[in-house]
């Protein structure tokens, strides 16, 4: 399976960054990659640094036509696509990302779990937590996993994942160039290996208010090494991955099997 990951620059202009997003999918489907990961929030500039922040031009719903416009993109290009997006459904609003298959149908939603409050991240004043926790959607491919930006700083979240079969873990991210990004790239190898899965961690990059994001996608394989990795600037990484070889793996390392979660709170 060739994944494609869209390191992107945001505007204030919702409509500048649409535009660009279907320009990646149609590019990335000339590519011959099956699927396309974006960053965190791709619609719009990176509100949550601030604690109060106008939203209103940003937050979508389900069916918002920029919503279902990339899913005819996804259609007419035959390409899965997992965006994410400000999403606002049943009165909450949600940091959300989504699956689209070839057929430009959504066939997985995955909310952000654990959500940050802390400086340059007040996230807690705009998203709400997920009710449903982690899923696992299958495709043709395999299984993909989708763990939104922070909850991968929780072990928790890529091991829930794949203990529920996950063979690819897609990653939408804001890191910034003051956060430590060697660590990040450890933290990533680490829990791919422990967990025998891949990753693909897709970034935003730019600067934005006192944010300055540094792109640095990583697509990561189920023993840990990294097979491609971004630079600081706009660009679409492509990387072949093995979804089969991320279950035949685990079935061969013990970590899954020698497990005693009587004793994990």
């Amino acid at each position: 399976m060739k994944i494609a990951l869209c390191q992107m620059k945001m505007e204030q202009d919702i409509e500048t960054n649409y535009r660009k997003t279907l320009k990646a999918i149609k590019e990335a489907a000339l590519q011959k990659a099956d699927l396309i990961l974006f960053p965190e929030i791709q619609l719009s500039p990176f509100f949550p640094q601030y604690e109060n922040f106008d939203t209103r031009n940003y937050v979508l719903s389900p069916d918002s036509p920029y919503v279902l416009g990339i899913c005819e993109c996804c259609r007419e290009n035959k390409i899965y696509a997992s965006p994410n997006f400000y999403i606002e459904e049943n009165g909450k609003r949600y940091d959300m990302s989504l699956l689209i298959d070839e057929n430009g149908k959504i066939v997985g939603k995955q909310k952000m779990v654990h959500v940050a409050q802390c400086e340059n991240f007040y996230e807690q004043s705009y998203y709400t937590p997920s009710e449903e926790g982690f899923s696992v959607f299958e495709t043709k491919f395999g299984k993909i996993g989708i763990v939104v930006c922070f909850d991968r700083h929780y072990p928790e979240s890529i091991r829930t994942q794949a203990l529920c079969g996950a063979e690819l873990i897609l990653i939408p991210t804001a890191n910034t160039a003051s956060e430590p990004g060697e660590l990040f790239r450890w933290e990533i190898r680490v829990q791919a290996f422990q967990n025998s899965v891949y990753i693909a961690m897709c970034n935003r990059v730019g600067t934005e208010g006192k944010m300055e994001f540094s792109g640095e996608s990583i697509v990561v394989d189920c023993n840990g090494n990294i097979t491609a990795c971004a630079d600081s600037g706009e660009q679409l990484l492509i990387a072949e991955t093995d979804l089969p070889s991320a279950s035949q793996i685990r079935e061969q390392r013990p970590y899954m099997r020698h497990r005693r979660p009587q004793f994990y709170d």
